[in-house]
């Protein structure tokens, strides 16, 4: 199970620090409700399954347990740490908008950089969770699509990409996955 806190400190900590007054969120003002659904970065929309307390060393802390949509990983974000990790609501439909501006983007300047290079801060990109920045994605690698062959791994990135904004945008619109899919082939489409 996936505690949402990669690369940062201990739960301890989180809990002392909030122990002095820095950021804590009360039962009473919890950001998600159970049944919501929400955005975790790099892995896509998930549900509010549970708000459950668990003892961590120094005192409790609540967390959201939450399951993936796609893959059913379940994942707990502590509630105090839930935008730190970049837990967010599914986008509404002026970012969707704001997306598709950006897809529809033609004077790109796609960076000439080695392919890792690149590949790292596409990774970067999406693993902010941000829909700007994996549009971003999409619109870089179909552009460069244009130009050459896309690699393994580039076309893997690429699907990456464009699965979690598909997902995300479908369950936004309240559109078929296989409709959104399509409008945003489309889009991209028009960059060869």
């Amino acid at each position: 199970m996936d505690f949402g806190v990669r690369g940062t400190a201990p739960f301890d900590t989180f809990h002392k620090e909030n122990m002095r007054g820095k950021a804590t969120v009360t039962e009473k003002e919890h950001l998600y409700k159970i049944g919501e659904k929400v955005v975790y970065p790099a892995h896509g929309v998930g549900v509010i399954d549970s708000i459950e307390t668990r003892h961590l060393g120094v005192g409790d802390q609540k967390f959201y347990k939450l399951t993936i949509l796609e893959s059913g990983m379940k994942i707990m974000v502590p509630v105090s740490q839930a935008d730190v990790v970049g837990l967010r609501r599914v986008v509404d439909t002026k970012t969707i908008e704001k997306v598709y501006e950006i897809l529809r983007e033609r004077n790109v300047v796609i960076n000439t950089q080695t392919w890792n290079r690149r590949y790292r801060e596409y990774t970067q990109k999406i693993k902010t969770g941000s829909v700007f920045e994996i549009a971003k994605v999409i619109r870089d690698l179909s552009v460069l699509r244009g130009d050459k062959e896309l690699s393994f791994g580039e076309r893997k990135m690429l699907d990456t990409a464009q699965g979690l904004l598909v997902k995300e945008i479908s369950i936004a619109k309240a559109r078929s996955e296989d409709a959104i899919k399509a409008e945003l082939e489309a889009l991209c489409a028009r960059m060869h």
